[in-house]
């Protein structure tokens, strides 16, 4: 990073935030691997959603639209929260796929079941990357990030839920 880049982002967190340059550092590179992860979940919900088939379909169908819903309203509060404190967030697809964690799963076919099994543990790796974003936040006592943060994992705890006793059933 060029001394006018690292001039020009510390002059602007001056003007958005009290946290120190280490924290805005930190918690906007924690918020940006959140952000790549929730777009890879939501594209990968999105996926099972459009390629689902089985006896459960429609159910299955209208969660997963649900989940991706969910997933896909954070987003913008994920990116727009780290703008604020100062940072900057993922600008492509390519950033995406440079900073997501989460795996892609570009299978032909997906049995239902595999499909509910393997969201499952994609929110339980998604809650696993908030607790420590959390964890982030909270050495830094950056408190508005770390609210955002507990809504969002009771929504992801909340989506682990219902594919747990899916998964459980079959």
């Amino acid at each position: 990073m060029t001394n006018a880049l690292k001039l020009a982002e510390q002059e602007a967190r001056e003007l958005t935030t009290d946290l120190s340059i280490e924290a805005v550092s930190e918690v906007s590179n924690a918020l940006r691997q959140l952000l790549a992860d929730a777009f890879a979940l939501y594209v990968k919900t999105k996926n099972f959603h459009w390629h689902l088939s089985g006896r459960h379909f429609r159910d299955y169908h209208l969660l997963l639209d649900e989940h991706a819903d969910q997933i896909f309203a954070i987003t913008d509060d994920i990116a727009e929260r780290a703008r604020k404190i100062g940072g900057t967030t993922i600008r492509s697809i390519g950033d995406i796929a440079r900073n997501q964690r989460l795996k892609d799963n570009d299978d032909e076919f997906i049995a239902a079941v595999e499909m509910m099994r393997e969201l499952r543990a994609d929110n339980q790796n998604f809650i696993d990357s908030l607790r420590v974003t959390h964890s982030i936040c909270e050495k830094y006592e950056d408190v508005a990030t770390a609210s955002f943060i507990e809504v969002w994992i009771d929504e992801a705890e909340r989506r682990h839920w219902f594919l747990t006793e899916i998964v459980r059933e079959l």
